[in-house]
């Protein structure tokens, strides 16, 4: 092997960063014998752009923005349409259980409306009026966009009939026990209360989604 192959092998892992592969000829040799040898300096020249030419070459890659917008956009569909579940299934169970109160306060009422209880006119009246509002707590679970009109007359009720009822137990003048159906009241009004307040449920009685869609 030539002296001109030793210093190109030396240059050439000198240029590659390995340090023990030139290591047995020192910077000085190197350098040194550059400085006579002009077809080494043009070996050099040519061997620092080729590495250049190497080290600076593009790597092409590949344009992830329209995957990663799509898994993205997919991702927030997904969760949208879990929280429509939910709140979808959360406004049915408030349907079907102030569906129930009115069924079952409409069965209660329709005897006394019949036969009538104590009095005969003050009976069927009160049993007219539990009527009514049992229409009205069905058309509520029926079209829930409809529960915030019901909502004052229901808490106005419940609220009258606890406190003339609190009044009336004080006074001896009914039993507790007879009163406590009262409580239906408060909780048909705390049934329409949660209908009107849960998403979806506007006043007219379309999905915001719906609409703008």
């Amino acid at each position: 092997m030539s002296i001109c192959d030793e210093v190109r092998e030396g240059l050439s892992a000198r240029l590659d960063g390995e340090e023990e592969g030139w290591a047995a000829t020192s910077a000085v040799s190197l350098d040194g014998h550059l400085a006579g040898c002009a077809d080494c300096r043009t070996w050099l020249r040519a061997a620092e752009q080729l590495t250049r030419a190497v080290r600076l070459q593009s790597v092409e890659v590949p344009d992830l923005t329209a995957p990663i917008l799509a898994a993205v956009a997919a991702e927030q569909t997904a969760a949208e349409r879990a929280r429509r579940e939910q709140v979808h299934g959360r406004r049915q169970i408030l349907r079907i259980a102030l569906a129930a109160t009115a069924l079952v306060q409409l069965l209660l009422a329709l005897p006394a409306l019949l036969a009538g209880v104590g009095e005969l006119h003050t009976g069927r009246e009160a049993a007219s009026f539990d009527i009514a509002l049992a229409v009205g707590f069905a058309l509520a679970a029926w079209r829930p966009e409809r529960a915030r009109a019901f909502l004052p007359v229901a808490f106005v009720l419940a609220v009258c009939l606890i406190l003339t009822s609190a009044f009336d137990v004080a006074d001896g003048m009914t039993a507790f026990a007879h009163e406590i159906g009262h409580l239906a009241a408060l909780a048909q009004a705390g049934l329409l209360w949660a209908l009107s307040r849960t998403p979806g449920t506007s006043r007219s009685g379309h999905h915001p989604a719906t609409v703008a869609g």
